[in-house]
């Protein structure tokens, strides 16, 4: 079944089409006629969008995915215009006071005002696809955004899980604007592990694969449920498959019919903390020290609706301050801390969009150098078998003479941030001899094995994450790889080794040789011991000894991880180096008697505790021990677990329910026509009626990619639905 985009449709030839096919037409003011854009729903659930311009795919692009999970788009709109508290109530106020002092309304406004025309254009499109869905389902009821106008997509204009804005202490910014000693000093710092929100890519050039053709694995760690799946056509050069986030029209990590990227959170400091001096003036004025200068403190008003616990709304005012390196976000000791970060909306929204165009390499480049990526590393593969590691983009200049990863004085000038690094001047690896490009969150100086930057040749600031546990796994594996196919780069990326357990299990094995004969816990732990012993250190469902390890690892986690933190050492690096024999075998002791007593015997097959359970479709998931779940073979990436499933115990429960991880995984070719493979957590829809709520999980947790419906033929006699958005059933 092949599809086309017809002539433009007249608003009587739209209307024939939707009586046609048994739709009632949308109320005036709903532009459905105008926009020619048609949906094809695949058999996994999956929307295929076709618009004549790249406008009218936005638009069915945003009815699509509000199809799937309005909820989820209202949510990450709330969050990004400083609304929660509209729907969270009183305590939410900071979370959204935190987002309006770099998110102004009427900033964004005026930013929308001056965009460009073909931006202008998609902006519209966006709010016309949410609208046009909220009209013709009158049964879903927003929480708070009722309608959506054009200007509110530049709230939230670049993809990541987790902002730069939340890197900010909601505690101290409290602390500060009520006038409050701030409790964070005082409190003993939370040490359990918690799970990384991260990502693993990929990319390999033609000399590494079987086929000649480059490569790529996509592969998102992020919160469950984050991303849509989605394929985006328009007459005007878009062809886009991959993940969007939810309520944003573009997509995030994907690929186009020639080339692909991926994005990794990064390690790069591009968030500064500068310590101000203030005074107030004879008049009463605030101010600052800048130098030899004092310079008034900025300030402004902003106003906070939230909702009461009667349900009734109330409105409450702050009074925020500025300097030139950004605002205030708390006190250290008589002094004042101000935040410096990107805050490039407009420029943002256009690279995001832009790059989803990008045709090769030498295009992808030229998008980039909008330079208002701040967070992220890509990775890139084209079918001209270019590969390459970028770096982000927004990278502030600055004297590294000074210890950005703590407040600098803002007195001196020289702490001033000087500008952003040319894409020259950044750590980033194009077609490396070594014939791949890599990133798991770790530090770009192995990204490309011998033909990696050097770190020496850089300053500090342009990696503050070092090394980890995953970076070394695919180091090994990328190494002797030749002859890669897409099979075989999904078992890369399924590699079962959890290689932390490599050094820390011959340690136990020295902490128990060493214990004196008739100690009791040589035989206690003797059963125990020959299990570890004898595992390959590989994950599997059915092994139990990936279950002891595991608990073995969290109990010896939760023992030195305070110590680690004083000896200014990873927790993993001091479990291999400095753990003490008690420590080590203290740990095995707990985690036998935790198995033991949650689950009746120490020995449990790994996939009867680790699960993934799915009950409903809302944002913050229940979990309940009774209730059908699926067992799921891969660990937390904490033990360098390439395919990653952050999971843990909740309220009631003794099984581990995981909630981040895998959630995107694609593998790419880019031959003579683009061949892929995708899985997604769950499945498509939010919505628990649909049959696509759950329908990918086994193939998630047996590693059994899906084939990519890329091309309109691959579509055929795969397709559920085919329909025009904007009208009513």
């Amino acid at each position: 079944m092949r599809f086309h985009l017809p002539r433009p449709l007249s608003r009587k030839a739209v209307l024939h089409l939707c009586l046609a096919a048994g739709f009632a037409i949308l109320p005036p003011g709903v532009s459905a006629a105008e926009r020619q854009v048609v949906i094809t729903r695949d058999d996994w659930g999956i929307a295929h969008v076709r618009g004549k311009t790249d406008a009218d795919a936005v638009y069915g692009m945003m009815y699509a995915q509000a199809e799937d999970d309005f909820p989820r788009i209202e949510r990450n709109y709330l969050q990004a215009l400083g609304r929660v508290a509209e729907v969270d109530g009183e305590a939410a106020l900071w979370t959204d006071l935190r987002q309006r002092l770099f998110i102004d309304p009427e900033a964004l406004k005026a930013q929308y005002a001056r965009s460009p025309a073909w931006l202008k254009a998609l902006m519209e499109a966006w709010a016309d696809g949410l609208n046009a869905y909220l009209d013709s389902h009158p049964q879903v009821r927003p929480q708070v955004i009722r309608r959506f106008e054009p200007w509110m997509a530049l709230s939230f204009s670049e993809g990541s899980i987790g902002g730069d804005i939340e890197q900010i202490p909601l505690e101290r910014l409290k602390a500060f604007y009520e006038d409050t000693p701030s409790l964070r000093a005082e409190r003993a710092p939370d040490l359990t592990y918690e799970e990384p929100t991260g990502s693993n890519g990929i990319a390999l050039a033609p000399s590494r694969t079987r086929d000649g053709h480059a490569l790529l694995l996509i592969n998102p760690h992020t919160s469950f449920f984050f991303r849509a799946e989605q394929q985006v056509t328009s007459e005007e050069g878009l062809n886009v498959y991959g993940a969007a986030t939810w309520g944003q029209f573009f997509i995030y990590q994907g690929f186009n019919e020639t080339a692909g990227w991926m994005h990794t959170s990064s390690g790069v400091d591009a968030i500064d903390e500068f310590i101000e001096t203030i005074r107030i003036t004879p008049s009463g004025t605030r101010q600052y020290r800048d130098g030899a200068r004092w310079r008034p403190v900025g300030q402004r008003q902003i106003t906070l609706s939230y909702r009461q616990p009667s349900g009734e709304m109330a409105t409450r005012r702050f009074t925020v301050y500025s300097t030139r390196s950004g605002p205030i976000v708390g006190r250290s000791g008589d002094k004042w801390l101000s935040v410096a970060l990107m805050n490039r909306p407009l420029a943002a929204l256009q690279q995001s969009f832009l790059r989803t165009k990008a045709a090769d390499l030498n295009g992808f480049l030229k998008v980039a150098a909008l330079q208002a990526n701040s967070s992220n590393n890509t990775l890139f593969a084209d079918k001209a078998g270019h590969i390459g590691y970028l770096h982000p983009q927004f990278v502030p200049v600055r004297d590294d003479r000074f210890d950005y990863t703590r407040p600098v004085d803002g007195r001196d000038p020289a702490t001033r941030w000087k500008g952003v690094h040319d894409l020259s001047q950044l750590p980033q690896v194009i077609d490396p001899p070594s014939g791949y490009a890599f990133n798991t969150n770790n530090w770009p100086w192995t990204a490309a094995g011998p033909d990696s930057p050097r770190q020496k040749d850089y300053p500090r600031y342009m990696d503050q994450a070092g090394e980890n546990p995953r970076g070394l796994h695919l180091v090994k594996l990328l190494t002797p790889a030749r002859g890669v196919t897409l099979e075989g780069l999904r078992d890369i990326a399924y590699d079962p080794w959890l290689p932390t357990f490599d050094s820390l299990i011959p340690r136990l094995q020295q902490a128990y040789a060493a214990l004196p004969e008739g100690d009791p816990q040589r035989e206690r732990l003797a059963e125990p011991m020959a299990l570890l012993t004898g595992w390959d250190r590989r994950w599997s469902a059915q092994s139990q000894a990936t279950s002891l390890a595991v608990f073995w690892g969290e109990a010896l986690w939760r023992r030195v991880a305070a110590q680690a933190a004083t000896a200014h050492l990873s927790v993993w690096d001091y479990m291999d180096q400095r753990a003490s024999a008690a420590d080590r075998l203290g740990a095995l002791s707990e985690a036998v008697s935790r198995l033991q007593t949650d689950f009746g015997t120490w020995r449990v097959a790994w996939g009867d505790i680790n699960r993934f359970q799915r009950n409903d479709g809302a944002v913050t998931q229940t979990f309940d021990d009774s209730r059908p779940s699926y067992p799921i073979p891969f660990t937390s990436n904490q033990w360098g677990a390439l395919a990653s499933f952050g999971a843990r115990t909740y309220p009631g429960t003794r099984k581990y329910y995981g909630t981040s991880g895998n959630s995107f995984v694609a593998t790419v070719e880019f031959g003579p026509r683009v061949r892929a493979y995708a899985v997604s957590i769950g499945g498509q829809s939010g919505d628990p009626r649909s049959p696509h709520f759950n329908d990918q999980i086994e193939r998630y947790g047996t590693a059994t990619l899906r084939k990519v419906y890329f091309y309109p033929d691959e579509l055929q006699g795969h397709v559920e639905r085919h329909y025009v958005p904007g009208v009513r059933p």
